[in-house]
């Protein structure tokens, strides 16, 4: 179904909302007579209508060699709000958000999978949400519709571990999320505006905006079995997964001081080193014996060079911290708002 033409505004106007869908290889070449990416837009723009907002629908095409771009191409055509992104080749899934976030013109962004299994029809009760008071509501796919052993135990593990390390709570009740993997998500747009995402960040975007000290809570959302198709991320991404954890941990503890952690391990390796020293010149000159063909002497040396190379990278660190905030005039602070009186001194 084709939106009616209120709904579109142009380029260059501020929308309501954007709406931003990755795509990459979701034509289903077991049932060439299906369309799901034709029925996922139509889905999507029957969702908006009648709410009266102005929005424009973003895919992101990520180098898929089924047809699917060409798909996109062609829907262009009957949809005004549409607007299709070709990557020139497949990048990953945060590679393509990123590129959503991007050319999106609006205050409000959603962003959803390409396959179905979200239900555009949970977007304006997001919308709603959001316009509680929230920078972030994310979608909790409460009764997921998926393989118990390769997909919901791994999911499980996943949004446990990931809770635990970011620490990433509810503004609402104080809860971890139950679910990070959720692409169903509503977002004010400065809270995405200043991320740069890589690697696998895009799973960790309620952690990166906590750490921006986003308010975001959660909200159950539909979730169906996928209905063309398969999957084309697995359990092969986890060792990504968990590295890209151990990056927003640092980020959200350390990032605008580095030395703090480097430091403090390095006066803990330099400390250590000088203890095993001085017990060393102690059996040496003291107990005369020899300490030549000990294995403390090698560690001595070891944790003495290891704390003043960690002292390095604290310093190398702050020098990094302070180029990547003062090079893109990032601050290190994020104002809410600003709350003057109306009363006018004399």
């Amino acid at each position: 179904m084709q939106s009616t033409a209120q709904n579109f505004t142009t380029e260059n106007a501020m929308l309501d909302l954007s709406v931003v869908v990755p795509i990459y290889n979701e034509n289903d070449p077991q049932n060439p007579n299906t369309d799901p990416i034709g029925e996922l837009i139509g889905k999507i723009t029957d969702s908006l209508e009648g709410t009266g907002l102005t929005y424009e629908l973003i895919c992101i095409d990520d180098g898929s060699k089924d047809g699917s771009d060409l798909r996109l191409k062609e829907l262009v055509q009957n949809y005004p709000q549409l607007i299709t992104v070709l990557l020139r080749r497949n990048y990953g899934q945060t590679a393509a958000m990123a590129a959503g976030f991007e050319h999106a013109q609006g205050r409000t962004i959603v962003t959803l999978d390409g396959d179905l299994q979200n239900d555009p029809a949970d977007i304006p009760q997001l919308l709603a949400k959001l316009d509680e008071g929230y920078d972030l509501v994310s979608g909790w796919r409460k009764k997921r519709k998926d393989a118990a052993l390769t997909r919901l135990l791994p999911s499980k593990i996943a949004n446990w571990l990931i809770g635990k390390i970011t620490g990433v709570k509810m503004h609402d009740t104080g809860q971890m999320l139950h679910d990070y993997g959720c692409s169903l998500k509503a977002y004010r747009k400065e809270v995405v505006a200043d991320m740069k995402l890589y690697g696998e960040l895009h799973r960790f975007l309620p952690a990166l905006a906590y750490i921006e000290g986003a308010r975001i809570t959660e909200l159950p959302v539909n979730h169906y079995a996928r209905p063309y198709g398969s999957s084309k991320y697995g359990l092969g991404r986890t060792t990504r997964v968990v590295l890209d954890l151990f990056t927003v941990f640092f980020l959200k503890k350390f990032l605008t001081r580095p030395m703090h952690v480097f430091g403090l391990l390095g006066i803990i390796s330099i400390t250590s080193g000088m203890f095993l020293g001085v017990y060393l010149t102690f059996v040496k000159l003291i107990l005369n014996q020899s300490i030549g063909d000990r294995p403390l002497l090698i560690l001595a040396v070891v944790l003495l060079l290891s704390g003043v190379q960690l002292f390095c990278f604290g310093l190398l660190g702050e020098l990094l911290m302070r180029t990547y905030h003062e090079s893109q005039g990032r601050p290190i602070y994020r104002v809410r708002e600003v709350v003057r009186s109306r009363v006018k001194n004399c």
